[in-house]
């Protein structure tokens, strides 16, 4: 007998190779007497990364001297079994595609021999792994007449299938003409083959674009690539850099979502999925008409027939609109904002990354000065502000509250208020380390609003210029319809401090106290934190820093975690000197 081929590891061989192993030592046993000279046969077939296995096992402490042992583990190792389709799995998924009847048996034979299927399994499923052709004209044998003489009709049936073919004997280029009569290749892909050409060629095996043998129709080198189409819905992630975030208003409800700027559009549209977020009813939009990409084919499903309500739709900080949008079905942008939009207000963009720089003098004059329906305030364009004083009012105040006629000034909360026994004290925990926060970068009209703030905060009092080692950031956050608010991050100053335990009132028992009250006032603080000093000492503690200078609060800011506490306390306080309880 032939010696074993060698073997390097491939799971593919393993079992091929251990049969051969076991036949050449079962036909000349007289060259192995003992079960340690079969398993060096064996490792002296091995190369590569099997022999380093098998070196391993065998200069173990322990080394497998039995030639069973030694196979099976052998085989656990290199047949990879859980990476491979099992037999009967093969069975369920084997196809004769371009294999010819004569090569799909024997694969089907070597996989029955392994599978322990009973016979009647095994015809049905070699029938079923038949091309279309030859398993009709198969239908006319019964499953009565057993596996193997159904395997012999077949390889009858498809020889006299293949001679009744013209080009079966004739050269390929006889062949290809048969085939179709057209030169090829002059089918281009958007046109369809008829019927029986497409049958031929895929009965001789060739390509349904050029007619030619060797390869499939995903892999011919002639055929041209298909176009990109391109249309509204554009791939997202190749319109990135057209994507702004939009918010939008109803009566009950407000969205934030992704808008697609895009010129080639001739309306503005909104998807079915924006609406149902927004729990918003379409409604029927007559006339209908055609939606058609730039190459003229229906986009989505060809014709819009709905459009939304009016809603109120708001980019960026000021921009506030109240517009009516087409519904656009099976879109994947929740609106598109097109050439309507963009002749209307004529934004200045930057593209990369896409943002909306400056507005048209139409938008400014229609749009910045608008709010959303349940917003009946003007939109201010400022900075939140510290209370400014203001021009005293004649306001006619009830007798019932002459005594208490300070409270109503204007003007008094603009002042720094005086040190009292409740001042906000700042207690550091013992080691405590000191916040270092950084300079933000300000937009222009952000930094307008800082240099304001830090001025009107300076001319009443409330800040002073700073030399503190602590210095915590500081920055402005959009409100909700426009404003800026000016915020200090005290996170890290706020978990060094000691926390005061003084508990807030429970609304649940504040609302038990007003039971059978019929008639209710209202006490509205200015400047509400602003009334309360930083106990002296520690202004220092709550530095922070701009681009335009470093400067601590000389009264309690917004943003400290003990601020609650301490203006609770105040509260009390206050209403204990003043009478009130």
């Amino acid at each position: 007998m032939a010696l074993p081929t060698l073997f390097a590891g491939e799971a593919a061989e393993c079992s091929g190779f251990l049969l051969q192993v076991q036949l050449y030592i079962r036909m000349q046993p007289q060259q192995f007497p003992t079960e340690n000279s079969k398993v060096a046969f064996l490792i002296s077939l091995l190369t590569g990364k099997a022999f380093q296995w098998a070196k391993a096992i065998w200069n173990a402490d322990n080394p497998i001297n039995s030639f069973e042992r030694f196979t099976s583990h052998f085989s656990e190792v290199f047949s990879n079994t859980t990476r491979t389709l099992t037999v009967s799995d093969q069975l369920f998924r084997l196809q004769q595609g371009s294999s010819s009847v004569h090569e799909y048996t024997i694969h089907f034979r070597t996989l029955a021999a392994a599978s322990g299927w009973n016979e009647f399994a095994l015809l049905g499923a070699y029938r079923q792994g038949l091309n279309p052709d030859i398993r009709a004209a198969m239908t006319l044998y019964d499953d009565s007449i057993g596996l193997e003489t159904f395997l012999q009709c077949t390889a009858r049936v498809s020889q006299r299938l293949a001679a009744c073919q013209p080009s079966e004997t004739a050269p390929q280029s006889a062949m290809v003409a048969a085939c179709s009569p057209v030169p090829e290749p002059m089918q281009i892909d958007s046109s369809r083959l008829s019927r029986t050409e497409r049958q031929c060629r895929i009965t001789s095996g060739l390509c349904l674009y050029c007619g030619t043998p060797g390869h499939f129709l995903r892999n011919c080198p002639v055929r041209p690539p298909r176009p990109v189409m391109s249309t509204i819905q554009s791939d997202i992630e190749t319109a990135q850099q057209t994507l702004i975030s939009v918010t939008v208003y109803t009566a009950e409800r407000t969205l934030c979502v992704s808008a697609l700027l895009d010129s080639g559009a001739s309306g503005n549209f909104t998807s079915q999925a924006c609406l149902d977020l927004l729990h918003l009813p379409r409604q029927r939009h007559h006339p209908e008409f055609a939606v058609k990409t730039i190459q003229g084919k229906p986009l989505g499903r060809g014709r819009i027939r709905y459009a939304s309500p009016f809603i109120t739709l708001q980019v960026g900080l000021f921009h506030l609109e109240r517009i009516k949008l087409l519904v656009l079905e099976n879109s994947t942008v929740d609106i598109i904002l097109g050439c309507p939009w963009l002749h209307l207000y004529h934004p200045e963009l930057r593209w990369d990354p896409c943002d909306i720089i400056s507005w048209s003098k139409h938008c400014l004059k229609n749009c910045i000065s608008h709010l959303p329906p349940r917003v009946s305030v003007p939109l201010s364009l400022a900075s939140t502000r510290i209370e400014s004083p203001e021009v005293e009012t004649t306001a006619e105040i009830p007798v019932e509250y002459l005594d208490y006629q300070d409270v109503f000034s204007k003007q008094a909360p603009t002042h720094l208020p005086p040190h009292r026994p409740w001042d906000c004290a700042i207690d550091l925990l013992p080691g405590a380390l000191l916040p270092k926060g950084r300079v933000y970068p300000l937009s222009n009209l952000e930094r307008q609003a800082m240099e304001e703030y830090i001025k009107e905060a300076l001319a009443q009092g409330f800040i002073r210029p700073s030399t503190s080692p602590a210095t915590s950031s500081f920055f402005f956050v959009g409100k909700k319809y426009g404003c800026l608010r000016p915020c200090i991050d005290y996170h890290q100053l706020n978990s060094q401090i000691i926390q005061q335990p003084y508990p807030l009132p429970l609304v649940p028992a504040t609302l038990e106290e007003l039971r059978g009250a019929r008639i209710f006032t209202k006490l509205d603080l200015r400047s509400a934190y602003n009334l309360v000093r930083i106990c002296e000492g520690d202004e220092w503690k709550t530095a922070f820093i701009t681009p335009t200078g470093h400067y601590e609060y000389l009264v309690m800011p917004y943003g400290l975690s003990i601020s609650p506490s301490v203006f609770q306390t105040f509260m009390n306080e206050a209403s204990v000197c003043s009478g009130l309880y």
